[in-house]
């Protein structure tokens, strides 16, 4: 167990080093300080907004009740499942290949959204959470003293929520099938579409960059 908690905290300082080197974290004279952005446009960083306002009051509630261990549970769920496995990933084609409006959107939100990890962790896990807080930017304050968020499930996009969720599912899907045929993972695979309704179209067009990259897909019919 002591194992697997240290792989936990070389993953958050893992993404915060991928942040680093996408520009997250501009060296600045002033104090850094990340605002939400719920104006966000792409699906991906709407999703993450959403899903870090679902944990927040999921920890709120386990901690008034004295449920340590589900606050942690909770937060290891979330940090290294949907903002280390998942959202990282997720922002990598719109680092990589999308428009200087497309990049700046995401630098904004995933400064947040790790801003929001080391917050809610700092109970749980205060050294390095605060090491993070200190080394990534000039701060106007220590970790320890800074506000708890309380921001709710009005960050929740429904339709952002149901769209990536889809996106998500129809990658791992196509993991899962190559995995069991023992696909080469540098091999594009084609991809035969055989039915989709409206929504999946929707979800699928608005991704397609997205699935594509993460699923190593080649031909699509």
């Amino acid at each position: 167990r002591i194992a697997g908690y240290r792989n936990f905290g070389t993953k958050i300082w893992n993404a915060v080093k991928f942040a680093e080197m996408n520009g997250v974290y501009q060296s600045d004279e002033s104090p850094m300080e990340f605002r939400l952005n719920s104006d966000a446009t792409q699906t991906a960083n709407k999703w993450i907004l959403g899903e870090t306002a679902k944990v927040r009051e999921t920890v709120d509630e386990a901690l008034e009740n004295y449920r340590f261990n589900d606050a942690a549970n909770a937060l290891y769920a979330f940090v290294w499942g949907k903002v280390c496995d998942w959202y990282v990933e997720l922002s990598k084609p719109l680092f990589y290949d999308g428009t200087e409006e497309q990049k700046a959107e995401t630098r904004a939100t995933m400064g947040w959204v790790l801003d929001q990890c080391m917050i809610l962790l700092h109970p749980i896990m205060p050294f390095i959470t605060e090491e993070l807080w200190g080394e990534t930017a000039k701060r106007a304050e220590m970790l320890v003293v800074t506000d708890w968020p309380s921001y709710g499930a009005d960050l929740v996009d429904a339709a952002a929520d149901v769209e990536m969720n889809w996106v998500i599912t129809l990658i791992e899907t196509v993991r899962s099938a190559r995995g069991e045929m023992n696909v080469p993972a540098s091999l594009e695979v084609p991809l035969l579409q055989l039915d989709l309704d409206a929504a999946g179209q929707s979800a699928f067009a608005n991704n397609k960059a997205l699935i594509v990259k993460l699923a190593r897909l080649g031909e699509i019919t």
